[in-house]
């Protein structure tokens, strides 16, 4: 998470253009003209080429500075304030560090704080950002009055963990719990057998081929339904001839079952979302979520 901070905080936005007035005055004058400017005095083809350059290179900047950037159109001239402030500055590593706080804060602010207010939504907790601000300053300026650096990084950290946790249990938790029962239930089936990994299969048809590798290219047909019976998936949905692929490309609840059938064998696996999808949101597949699927085995390509 912390390289993740750190990385968001170095994203720079691509055209790296900032208003620095703010520095230098309280208040914005609105459609203020720009100071009188020296004529402009092109001698010889090289001053033409390089007016012409810096024209050019403005192509889109304007909807780049509204669309990307908030800027309203109506203080151009305090962005090209901005701009020749830089470029007339030369190293001045007062103005560097101005413009640097100047570019971080727009990314807390405006990527960093949804962010970690989305994360920490249906939690315990919440994002305050106001102190989120404070204690991002303190730390920059090494005062540990209220926590010492390595406890408020823990501390972020447990937090993290044990909101993740509750947000999951709040959002997810009765979708473990029925795949769990269902599971449980499902086998006292007869015919139903339950290996070690917890993975439940039934033979539907026995085949009499070979068992694939996980190298191997496998050919198969089947359809994939929720617990509750809802289908999300099948093969016959992409065309009419089996999908190929390799056992060790797909979920493990497959590949252990896979590497087990012969070829001609039909089965219904029953897996529990540690074997499936696991935590992930993976559309009609909820987080925590066990799956059944009836499984044709058609061949291995190429044998």
């Amino acid at each position: 998470m912390k390289k993740a901070m750190i990385l968001a905080l170095a994203l720079v936005a691509s055209a790296s253009l900032f208003t620095a007035t703010a520095a230098k005055k309280k208040t914005v004058v609105k459609n203020e003209s720009a100071a009188v400017k020296e004529p402009v005095k092109l001698t010889n083809g090289s001053d033409s080429l390089s007016y012409a350059a810096g024209m050019s290179v403005t192509d889109g900047l304007i909807t780049y500075l509204v669309q990307q950037q908030g800027v309203d159109t109506a203080y151009i001239a305090d962005f090209v304030k901005g701009f020749q402030l830089v470029i007339n500055g030369g190293n001045d590593p007062k103005l560097t560090a101005y413009a640097a706080g100047m570019d971080i804060g727009k990314q807390v602010k405006n990527r960093m704080i949804p962010d970690m207010t989305k994360e920490f939504t249906d939690t315990p907790d919440s994002i305050v950002p106001s102190l989120l601000y404070r204690g991002f300053t303190d730390a920059l300026v090494k005062d540990s009055s209220v926590f010492k650096q390595e406890v408020a990084e823990q501390l972020f950290k447990d937090k993290q963990v044990s909101n993740k946790a509750a947000k999951e249990e709040k959002l997810y938790g009765a979708n473990r719990d029925a795949g769990r029962k269902f599971l449980a239930e499902n086998a006292k089936k007869e015919g139903v057998i339950t290996l070690p990994s917890g993975l439940q299969y039934k033979v539907l048809v026995k085949g009499d081929g070979p068992v694939p590798t996980m190298n191997d290219k496998v050919q198969v047909n089947y359809e994939g339904r929720l617990v509750d019976g809802t289908v999300f998936d099948a093969s016959a949905k992409h065309g009419d001839k089996p999908i190929e692929f390799k056992p060790n490309q797909v979920i493990k609840g497959w590949t252990e079952a896979l590497t087990m059938m012969p070829v001609g064998s039909t089965w219904q696996l029953f897996i529990p979302y540690e074997l499936a999808y696991g935590e992930r949101d993976s559309g009609q597949i909820k987080p925590f979520s066990a799956l059944i699927f009836d499984v044709q085995l058609v061949g291995i390509a190429d044998k």
